[in-house]
């Protein structure tokens, strides 16, 4: 099932990352996409924003299932050697989202989730 669904599902998730990022994009300065945004997962997203302290977004973000590590390494919580080995400095790996899509995931909880996310953000910011 997986593998006669993957093309089709691949399109769903990029369409609904694209939503999240844009979201985001349209509604806050400083947002960061960590890594190539065409050589990515559909469903992986992972950003950054100025002018946030370290793991201060992840604890003021309680309604929303994100992370800040990389996934293979989530009891590490230091910022992620796989960001840092990209280029990205250490203040913005620390203000870091890792968002991951499923096939369950919808329209209404990205819409959600960037909502939160904004709110966050703003708040974090004044």
């Amino acid at each position: 099932m997986a593998v006669a669904e993957m093309e089709e599902e691949g399109i769903r998730l990029l369409r609904l990352r694209e939503h999240l990022l844009a979201r985001l994009v349209e509604d806050l300065d400083g947002v960061h996409l960590n890594g190539s945004r065409r050589e990515r997962l559909p469903g992986n997203l992972n950003i950054s924003f100025d002018g946030i302290g370290p793991n201060r977004l992840l604890s003021a973000l309680t309604v929303v299932a994100v992370s800040s590590g990389s996934a293979c390494s989530s009891a590490d919580t230091g910022p992620s050697r796989v960001l840092a080995a990209i280029g990205v400095s250490e203040g913005l790996a620390a203000a870091s989202l890792r968002i991951g899509l499923g096939r369950f995931t919808t329209e209404e909880e990205i819409d959600f989730a960037a909502d939160k996310i904004i709110e966050a953000v703003v708040r974090l910011r004044d």
